[in-house]
């Protein structure tokens, strides 16, 4: 029964980096060729499809550092989303820094995670074609 709960965290918490990871893509504008050439093609676009739609579940630190560099976001962020990094710690920090809406995104479900990152896709869908 626990291998199958963990099963499922780490299913979840894959869809939910992938989301996100998706999220910041089309925030910025990119396509997927557009990320595996600003990473040098460190980044596959295949992989990061794959990535997108959890099927990788675990992409190495590596990986990680490239997407952050090239989606100027925190590396710190996307190992912890991948499950590298323990969330208390990031919780301590983002509770010392930050804004307080960004603070109050830590304590989401996986699953509200996911639908929120759809709808910031949505609004930033939106706000392209104005």
């Amino acid at each position: 029964m626990t291998d199958e709960r963990d099963e499922a965290e780490e299913r979840s918490r894959s869809e939910a980096l992938g989301a996100y990871l998706k999220s910041l893509r089309t925030g910025l504008k990119m396509s997927l060729r557009d990320v595996e050439h600003a990473t040098d093609n460190e980044v596959s676009n295949a992989y990061l499809s794959q990535l997108e739609n959890g099927k990788i579940t675990k992409p190495s630190p590596h990986i990680l550092h490239s997407l952050a560099a090239t989606y100027q976001v925190s590396y710190p962020k996307l190992m912890e989303r991948a499950g590298y990094v323990s969330p208390a710690h990031e919780r301590f920090l983002a509770s010392k820094h930050g804004k307080a809406a960004t603070r109050s995104i830590d304590n989401l479900t996986p699953e509200e995670e996911k639908e929120l990152l759809k709808y910031l896709a949505f609004v930033r869908s939106t706000r392209r074609k104005s």
